[in-house]
């Protein structure tokens, strides 16, 4: 796990430019509202606290990073934040919104197809380019800024006993879940995939990497395998639930109408598990993220 204390470093340095993002009730459970961070997702909490560990001198040289987008975007407004420069390797698919909000923030995206970018992350492609590179899941720097979510939660929700955490590359849970496991090990910690890129619980049936083709709306998830991540996910992770995309879908526009929410697809995806637990203690549905295409919501809305 990651140490409890580099948590809490990380969580302080990260603390000024982040929101303490509040709790709703929603039917039986609680919602922990990551959408309305700043760039409309948790990353913020991890590229803060990762930029600000590095040194003066290669900070100041900027900020690179890869992602589908929220991470993305979170880069380049931690970049726009702290005077520094920024460009982020992404997937040409990625949506509209997500590539406009890199921009806003004064970052470049770098567009590649997803079989390119993921050859450049694989083979370091980072290492001939002037910024430095903050890994938008496997730094530990960035888990630790993630782990300011699960100290909230321990303070917010004294008597919490569960946790749904959309997973992608394993970053957020991760580091949510140290900080828990640290403080309430009794408390279940559940992660939350798609049918439709079910990556991680494949993986842990395989003991290893799979062949994987993302289909799904939940875009924020689809981050590749990283054998790095293999073991603490098998530490601080007790069970996985797979929501089918059916589910994901109707997800959406039920978390708009109860709770006034608007998530995107890895977003609803820890609410739209909940229907799969049996009425109990107090548990939480972490909503990753609220940065959904404009025409996406217009269609399941309608």
């Amino acid at each position: 796990m990651i140490e409890l204390e580099r948590i809490r470093a990380a969580a302080e340095r990260a603390r000024p430019h982040v929101y303490r993002t509040p709790l709703i009730p929603v039917d039986a459970a609680l919602l922990k509202l990551e959408c309305l961070q700043p760039t409309g997702s948790f990353k913020v909490r991890g590229f803060f606290a990762a930029a600000l560990s590095l040194p003066d001198e290669k900070r100041r040289h900027g900020l690179i990073t890869v992602s589908a987008g929220n991470a993305a975007q979170a880069c380049a407004y931690a970049a726009h934040t702290l005077g520094v420069p920024c460009r982020v390797v992404m997937y040409d698919t990625a949506p509209a919104t997500k590539i406009e909000g890199v921009k806003r923030w004064g970052g470049k995206p770098l567009l590649m197809p997803r079989p390119a970018l993921l050859d450049w992350l694989a083979n370091a492609g980072w290492e001939s380019e002037p910024e430095a590179f903050i890994h938008p899941f496997a730094d530990v720097e960035v888990m630790a800024g993630h782990g300011g979510l699960g100290l909230e939660l321990i303070e917010d929700a004294p008597d919490l006993a569960r946790v749904l955490i959309p997973v992608g590359g394993g970053g957020l849970i991760g580091g949510t879940a140290s900080a828990i496991k640290s403080l309430r090990p009794d408390v279940e910690v559940i992660g939350v995939q798609s049918d439709g890129y079910s990556m991680w619980t494949q993986v842990l049936e395989a003991g290893g990497p799979v062949s994987i083709t993302p289909d799904t709306i939940a875009d924020g998830t689809t981050a590749p395998f990283d054998a790095r991540m293999l073991g603490l996910m098998r530490e601080v992770v007790d069970r996985w639930l797979t929501v089918p995309e059916p589910r994901l879908r109707a997800a959406i526009p039920e978390l708009a109408v109860a709770g006034k929410v608007v998530a995107e697809g890895a977003g609803a995806l820890a609410y739209a598990a909940l229907e799969q637990l049996p009425p109990g203690p107090t548990t939480v549905a972490v909503v990753s993220g609220g940065n959904i295409d404009p025409k996406l919501l217009a269609t399941l809305l309608s």
